[in-house]
């Protein structure tokens, strides 16, 4: 959520960010109902100070015995005036949130203008795709000629986009799982949690997934409750409505969780194999630290993911997503993409993102500076970062097609082998 003081302020500047995001908002519409709340306020502090000289004269008119029916009377619908306006400033703060609630992020002045993925800008590469002496196979038909993933019976058990992974392929899933938390763990200075994978409707909103992506979300009616779609969405939300002290800050957070969304907008897309699922795993980072360090904080987080893809010797870019791909709640992404032979292109496997105060305003969570000295130091929020640490199941995915070899087994990398039993190749049964 924006600061509608900084939007009034600078309605241009916001007109323009949001032109540059593709984003249609009649921000007109927000100021009027802004300035007919003020106006409001204005009226309901004008019948107040009435309110008190009319008290004040029945009170002087009781002491000299003069009727004040009238004066009371006048008090009384004043009285009454004020409780239709409290109720019209009620409803226009709910339209104000909800309207407030699904402008996306400004974007941070060093992220590239453009309309979509193509504007994207690359900033680096690391390790050289493979050249292969044989046809490279997708992952799809790798892993069902293995046996190691079934697409028909997770089908059957659910629907499709749903995958049941068997023998060495739940396995290399749970190796890469307990390998990235260990890296982030003892390498990164990660703290671990184990969240809920259910949240509550305030926890949806306090990251920005309510209510704009109330459609690509799996919900219990019954209960409010949602299945997350990452783990971003409880970790970021483990301070919400507190004040920490800076001393305490950057705080790092890392965490393996199932992530599960509807993609109700990506339907005829990647439908072949586990690249876009309904029902995924992932490991996330997220960190919460001051204003002044999150952009040193949000280079280091990415780090930290490049370092699982360096150490599995899987080739990949980094790019910075411009203004018009960037996601929701974004200020600045970088996403890294993995190199993908039977696609012969890259393909998203992280994304790393600083949201700045974003989610932060949502949540309510400030933290208080540590200015020596001051004794009433003014709170300021957090800000907020998160990225894929990575997808599991796209890391399966670049292991089995980068590492296949000609006659369809695939080797497993040396820094893996230890969590999977000290296996050294996925063969034929």
């Amino acid at each position: 959520m924006l600061d509608l003081k900084w939007m009034r302020s600078n309605p241009e500047e916001t007109k323009d960010f949001l032109a540059n995001r593709n984003y249609e908002f009649d921000l007109d519409a927000l100021f009027a109902l802004d300035d007919k709340r003020r106006a409001l306020i204005a009226e309901t502090e004008e019948l107040k100070a009435k309110r008190n000289e009319g008290s004040r004269q029945v009170g002087i008119a009781k002491q000299k015995g003069q009727d004040a029916t009238a004066l009371m009377e006048e008090i009384r619908n004043i009285g009454e005036r004020s409780k239709e306006i409290d109720i019209l400033i009620s409803d226009i703060d709910i339209k104000i949130e909800d309207m407030a609630l699904n402008i996306p992020n400004k974007p941070h002045n060093s992220v590239p203008v453009g309309k979509n993925e193509d504007d994207n800008l690359e900033i680096s590469r690391w390790g050289e795709p493979r050249k292969f002496d044989f046809e490279p196979k997708d992952h799809a038909d790798l892993g069902t000629a293995l046996g190691i993933m079934d697409f028909e019976r997770g089908a059957m058990l659910a629907e499709s986009r749903f995958t049941v992974l068997r023998g060495l392929g739940s396995r290399m899933e749970r190796a890469l799982i307990n390998f990235m938390l260990d890296l982030h763990i003892s390498e990164h200075g990660y703290t671990e949690i184990l969240p809920p994978f259910m949240v509550n409707s305030d926890v949806m909103r306090g990251t920005g997934n309510l209510p704009k992506f109330a459609g690509d979300l799996y919900k219990c009616e019954e209960d409010d409750l949602w299945l997350i779609p990452t783990a971003e969405v409880p970790l970021t939300n483990l301070h919400y409505g507190e004040i920490l002290e800076e001393k305490d800050l950057p705080k790092y957070y890392v965490a393996y969780t199932p992530c599960f969304r509807r993609e109700a907008g990506s339907y005829g897309r990647d439908t072949k194999g586990m690249l876009r699922q309904h029902q995924f795993d992932k490991v996330e980072l997220v960190k919460i630290c001051a204003q002044e360090t999150s952009y040193e904080e949000h280079e280091k987080l990415t780090f930290d993911a490049e370092r699982v893809l360096q150490l599995l010797q899987i080739p990949y870019r980094k790019i910075c997503l411009c203004t018009g791909d960037m996601g929701f709640g974004s200020a600045k992404t970088y996403d890294l993409e993995v190199w993908l032979p039977s696609q012969n292109k890259y393909r998203e496997i992280s994304s790393c993102s600083n949201c700045e105060d974003f989610q932060a305003r949502r949540m309510g969570t400030r933290y208080r500076p540590a200015e020596s000295g001051a004794s009433d130091r003014k709170t300021r929020f957090v800000h907020t970062l998160n990225g894929s640490g990575i997808a599991i199941g796209r890391t399966l995915i670049a292991i089995m097609e980068n590492y296949q070899r000609a006659d369809g087994s695939i080797e497993i990398p040396e820094t893996l082998r230890p969590y999977i039993g000290g296996l050294s190749e996925i063969n034929y049964a």
